[in-house]
């Protein structure tokens, strides 16, 4: 752009003749950074200024009133990765910070508006840190001089794992940079237009904003060359039009003037995306996606990587251990912790440095940083710092209105500007909020202020409503448990899409040392505030105790003092204190030894539901020694345990964390079982037919998918188990290469049920007509009925649980009685959408204005 400026300007005209509407400038490495590598540091300004003088001259020249031509000031990835360490032998080390790339950023971003450009394009990203600070640089540039351009932002997907290169899945990336509001959000380069389409089928489902997509013109062969040429890569992307995933299309390496003017052409027709109706919910990343929807169950915060909370995890940090800290992260993330809260706050810690080496340090541990961030400290500097390490959407551990509203403000604005929820302590000028109405009306106040005046998004508004010791002895104590729960029914009633957290221990601190009743008081205390509205809490995601398994003494008095239900209560309790005394937990306790007198059925299921994995192996011995068969085994007492597992989960009676260890029993007995199983089977018999499992993408759960192919394999069916978060693409695909006779798709959580929609489009869009098997706890009859039946013509059954698998098997791929077990149910899901359409008819509610033109009128003026 300095030395040969008419090859550049004669480039930019020959795309613009194909018919680009937009053009990128020629400044894809030009910051200080990736200059240095050839001494050009200092000439990142003017390199940047002058490539976009020279775009805007081009697309001045082709502009016209018709067909305006714009300019995308191009902001590169840059060589260097902030959230990834470049020595094997040192994973927190870094080659560039977050405070070196803002600095890198702005001074490109100036330039590029100096030249005149229209929009602000940050792409190619293949870190999602990188991208955070570019984001930042450009607006603290809009800030400082006081204007605003619209922002494109594109990231990278760089093989078939479907990932950035620092690890994040598509709805990570889009969940760390939402933040943003970009103008649009897609993907471009590293794969051709085949092997993205999936990425950016993926992000048009799940973006708010227009998608952009400029794919490579296919992957480069032995050369370095690439063979897509126009009319095929055309055909690709009309047919990506043609579904309704794009607002903006073009080509990245590879891509010629040919190329643009064929895509221009097969996409004069087509209608661009509709923006999809905005559904609030606070949607976390780490390498993976965590959504708080609106329905979504209770979210886990593990509080065990926190120095003052945890006394292990302190020493090992202050003595340097870090490898061993690392592992209290892991076993918290094993245990169902869905975000990780750290806290470096101590006094004898250089606990800013040590903030940013331990963060640096879980972002080489892929198994851990899947999961959110939860940033906590007292001190503002310690909160800022391990913000700039984190490449997804964490959460900050807190801020409040102590300091006045103009430190509070402050704050929340960089909070947003770094990409991160925030919980809010009712902690105002006045001090910590202890009563109903205080804590009522200081989140009140906060949440005015924060989306009034910083339009901070409500729903990542996380209110921290102070949890407070019960049992204290200290009369005015009594009802905090009370004034927590009540304060959070107001909050979710008063202040739309805001969401309640706080810590659950510190409701049982006047019990240290005797955690057995600690763990009862968080039980108890848990089911309250979550019916009340909690949404998350902090807690040790390894013990939690289970409401409805307490015993029914403990039960009632720790409810007494929850709910302050009689002025003794805390009398009462101490009276009984000494009896569950002990220092491991309620399930632990629990071993001694009364239920191992019961049946070896109920023995089963009360190992299932506490998590007990002690005796399991002697229990299912003993069972399968009563049984038949040892399949009966798991179609009976381990699949009854399994079912109170599950309604107990649905319930709010039991956590994610506890549904954990219940999987671990059952397929610690599963494994037992397997070889008698195996020993079993039928020699010499035909198989049944071929049956492909997959736990859907975006799920990690697996056990009721895992029972399904014992029961299955027992009665000579071959399955194929491709594990956890299988994609689409994978699952079909290897349905082909195997030849198989039916689908089956298990989730778990909520998200899974959108996928398995994805999935049954594709079914249909790719012309397949295997039957797909549905199940899974969140799955249901009415959902396949309504949401995925109609999206493929297909056959589509709902599966209740494991041991209808083979019924449903066998009806689906016998020759004689088929066709009429399809009809009917397809009569089933037809009846199904007829209901319901007819309920949500009748439970339609009258508008204002109906309202209004029916009102009530006299007849009698006088009266």
């Amino acid at each position: 752009v300095l030395t040969q400026p008419d090859i550049i300007r004669g480039i930019h005209e020959e795309y613009l003749e194909a018919g680009a509407d937009i053009l990128e400038t020629n400044s894809f490495n030009a910051t200080p950074s990736d200059l240095a590598r050839y001494n050009l540091s200092d000439y990142a300004h003017e390199i940047n200024l002058a490539a976009a003088q020279l775009t805007r001259q081009a697309a001045d020249k082709y502009s016209t009133a018709d067909k305006p031509r714009f300019v995308a000031g191009v902001l590169g990835p840059n060589q260097k990765t902030s959230s990834v360490s470049v020595d094997v032998n040192d994973p927190g080390a870094r080659a560039i910070t977050f405070d070196e790339l803002v600095e890198d950023y702005c001074v490109a971003t100036r330039a590029l508006i100096e030249g005149n450009v229209d929009i602000i394009l940050i792409e190619t990203i293949f870190d999602t840190l990188n991208a955070k600070a570019a984001v930042f640089a450009v607006e603290k540039v809009f800030s400082e001089d006081e204007i605003r351009l619209p922002l494109m932002i594109s990231g990278t997907i760089t093989d078939a794992s479907g990932r950035t290169l620092s690890g994040q899945t598509v709805e990570a990336f889009y969940n760390s940079l939402r933040h943003a509001r970009p103008l649009t959000i897609g993907l471009n380069c590293a794969l051709g237009p085949d092997q993205l389409r999936q990425y950016v089928s993926e992000m048009s489902r799940i973006s708010e904003f227009r998608i952009s997509a400029h794919p490579n013109a296919g992957l480069p062969n032995e050369l370095g060359e690439y063979d897509l040429d126009a009319t095929h890569m055309s055909g690709y992307l009309g047919e990506w039009a043609e579904s309704g995933f794009l607002n903006i299309v073009g080509g990245c390496c590879g891509t010629t003037p040919a190329h643009i003017k064929a895509i221009a052409e097969v996409i004069a027709d087509k209608s661009p995306r509709a923006l999809p109706e905005k559904v609030a919910a606070c949607r976390l990343s780490g390498l993976e996606p965590c959504n708080i929807l609106p329905d979504s169950l209770f979210v886990n915060i593990g509080e065990r990587t926190n120095v003052t909370g945890s006394a292990r995890f302190k020493r090992l940090i202050k003595e340097g251990e870090y490898e061993q800290a690392l592992e209290v992260a892991r076993q918290q993330v094993e245990n169902g912790a869905q975000v990780i809260d750290i806290n470096m706050d101590e006094g004898m810690l250089e606990s800013k440095e040590v903030m940013v080496q331990f963060l640096n340090l879980i972002g080489s541990e892929p198994d851990i940083c899947k999961v959110p961030i939860m940033i906590d400290s007292s001190k503002w500097d310690i909160i800022e710092a391990g913000l700039k390490c984190v490449q997804g959407k964490g959460i900050v551990n807190s801020i409040s209105m102590k300091e006045g509203e103009e430190t509070f403000l402050k704050q929340a604005r960089l909070c947003r500007q770094y990409g991160a929820a925030i919980i809010v302590m009712a902690f105002d000028e006045n001090g910590q909020a202890d009563t109903h109405a205080r804590k009522v009306e200081i989140c009140t106040r906060a949440y005015k202020l924060l989306t009034e005046k910083v339009a901070f998004p409500a729903e990542d508004i996380i209110f921290d409503p102070n949890i407070f010791a019960i049992a204290t002895g200290i009369e005015e104590h009594n009802n905090y448990g009370v004034d927590f729960i009540e304060a959070t029914r107001d909050i979710k009633k008063t202040l739309p899409d805001a969401l309640v957290s706080g810590g659950v221990s510190n409701v049982s601190f006047s019990f240290r040392g005797n955690n057995l009743l600690r763990e009862a008081i968080h039980a108890v205390f848990l089911y309250h505030a979550i019916g009340a509205g909690m949404d998350m809490g902090i807690v040790n995601a390894g013990q939690l105790a289970i409401y409805d398994e307490l015993p029914d003494e403990l039960r009632e008095r720790v409810e007494d003092v929850v709910l302050n239900r009689r002025a003794d209560a805390t009398e009462r309790l101490l009276d009984i204190a000494e009896k569950y005394r002990g220092d491991g937990s309620v399930q632990a306790d629990d071993k001694n030894r009364e239920w191992r007198e019961l049946p070896v059925t109920e023995r089963l299921s009360h190992a299932l539901v506490k998590g007990i994995t002690e005796f399991i192996e002697e229990d299912t011995e003993e069972a399968r020694l009563q049984a038949d068969t040892p399949i009966e085994v798991i179609e009976g007492p381990l699949m009854d345990g399994m079912n109170v597992v599950g309604d107990l989960f649905g319930a709010g009676k039991m956590f994610l964390p506890q549904v954990v260890k219940s999987a671990r029993v059952m397929k610690k007995a599963v494994a037992w079982l397997m070889p008698y199983i195996e020993a079993e089977k039928s020699g010499g018999l035909s198989s049944q037919g071929k049956i492909l499992l997959a736990t859907v993408k975006g799920d990690v759960h697996d056990i009721g998918k895992n029972i399904v192919a014992v029961v299955l394999q027992c009665n000579n069916y071959e399955t194929i188990d491709l594990g956890v978060m299988v994609p689409v693409e994978t699952i079909l695909k290897t349905a082909i290469e195997e030849n198989v006779d039916i689908i089956g798709l298990s989730g778990l959580i909520t998200p899974s049920l959108d996928e398995m929609v994805h999935m049954a489009k594709e079914m249909q869009r790719l012309d397949y007509t295997l039957p797909l098997m549905i199940g899974g706890a969140t799955t249901s009859k009415i959902h396949t009925a309504v949401k995925i039946a109609p999206q493929y013509d297909g056959t589509s059954v709902h599966v209740l649980d494991a041991s209808r698998a083979v019924g449903v098997a066998n009806n689906l791929l016998q020759k004689k009685g088929r066709e009429a077990y399809i009809q009917q149910v397809n009569e089933e899901h037809e009846a199904l959408r007829v209901r319901r359409a007819s309920n949500q008819q009748a439970r339609k509610l009258a508008s204002m204005e109906q309202v209004h033109a029916n009102r009530f009128r006299s007849e009698d003026s006088g009266y």
